[in-house]
């Protein structure tokens, strides 16, 4: 991965980010989202769910896994773990998950979204599925690659199912190009719905990347789910949820903005950007971006011919597929909003706003006073 700042995938280097806010070197001890003690919600400090959360390691962002750099195989064990949404005091913050399911890449960081697989077309790879620290199954199923049967993640017609203390591999080929979903397909719902979803990116031979390439996954949540598990007195209802909290790629506004734990689109002016959106909820997301137009140039795995490429400034993004957008950072540099336009869904539970809410942001504004404005929301204090 080229950066660590931005959106996960190919962005800017720390460095260049340091050089861009005027910074020398204070940054580096910043107080950054991770680094902050957040506490959960409506919970007694005292009582089961504080407890629980205590003894969980914390999610972090999603990495991007390269298989070729890794034998074309990687191993993803489910692990429960403490995810904060949003850990600052701003925008009715705090938002934290106290158990989440992730999915944490070999020796890697766990994380939900889980980690971003990345591969070239053609390439066979493998996936273990390591399911000895949870107690009960799970299982990898994989959207838009054709597969053998036994390797389709279904456990109820494939008769694989990965059991606590077990491990299982699945075997693929890399045959269609694209950005896919992958997710737990046991009970899949309320897997789901605790965080056992990410993405699988397949590039066609002889892909060149944009300049700045970034993949954004959204999703809503009805915590109720989390915090039942956590030992909060919150009861789930799969046919009655109550969509409270709305991420990209795990976080809520203002911890969207961050620029190492969030997912800023950070550009500079006269690149070409490409993001890889995907919808890992049960809900349609109208993704809009402001002062913009962008073209779609694939969706799920199928490149759109350009005559079809028009213009645009919204998607609707429904449960599972994947839109790849492309567009050239050629506005007046400043900072722009990348929102769902359904906007009840940009909020933190009932305040206004949040949620799934994040944006583009030219590197030449980030020495302004305004820019520091916003890292303090988001609680990057550099």
């Amino acid at each position: 991965m080229k950066g660590e700042i931005g959106a996960p995938g190919d962005g800017i280097s720390r460095r260049q980010f340091l050089a861009a806010t005027g910074s020398t070197g204070v940054a580096a001890t910043a107080g950054c989202l991770t680094s902050s003690t957040p506490t959960v919600t409506n919970v007694d400090p005292a009582g089961s769910a504080a407890q629980v959360a205590s003894d969980l390691p914390t999610t972090g962002r999603p990495e991007v896994v390269d298989l070729e750099e890794r034998d074309n195989h990687v191993t993803l064990k489910t692990v429960n773990a403490v995810h904060h949404v949003h850990p600052g005091e701003t925008m009715n913050g705090p938002i934290t998950l106290p158990v989440v399911w992730a999915w944490q890449a070999d020796d890697g960081t766990p994380s939900v979204p889980g980690p971003i697989l990345r591969t070239t077309e053609g390439q066979e790879f493998s996936v273990t599925l390591d399911n000895t620290g949870m107690d009960m199954p799970h299982t990898f199923h994989v959207h838009g690659l054709r597969k053998t049967w036994e390797n389709d993640g279904v456990p109820t017609t494939t008769g694989v199912t990965v059991e606590p203390g077990e491990k299982h591999t699945y075997e693929f080929t890399a045959n269609v190009a694209g950005t896919h979903l992958y997710h737990c397909h046991y009970q899949t719902p309320r897997h789901m719905d605790m965080g056992m979803y990410g993405v699988l990116r397949v590039e066609p031979e002889g892909y060149e990347r944009a300049d700045k390439e970034y993949y954004m996954t959204v999703k809503e949540w009805d915590t109720r789910l989390s915090r039942q598990y956590g030992g909060e007195d919150a009861a789930y209802d799969i046919t009655n949820r109550q969509m409270d909290t709305f991420t990209i790629n795990g976080k809520s506004a203002p911890a969207t903005f961050h620029p190492e734990t969030g997912s800023p689109v950070v550009v500079d002016p006269g690149d070409t950007v490409r993001i890889h959106w995907v919808n890992g909820g049960f809900h349609s997301h109208p993704l809009h971006v402001h002062n913009h137009r962008f073209r779609v140039v694939e969706k799920d795995g199928s490149p759109i011919p350009e005559a079809m490429q028009i213009e645009q400034d919204v998607v609707n993004v429904a449960p599972a597929e994947r839109y790849t957008v492309e567009f050239e950072a050629d506005a007046d540099p400043g900072i722009y909003l990348v929102h769902c336009h359904k906007v009840d869904h940009v909020r933190n539970g009932s305040s206004y706003p949040g949620g799934m809410l994040s944006a583009v942001v030219y590197t030449p504004v980030m020495d302004t006073d305004l820019f520091k404005q916003v890292m303090a929301y988001a609680g990057y204090e550099a």
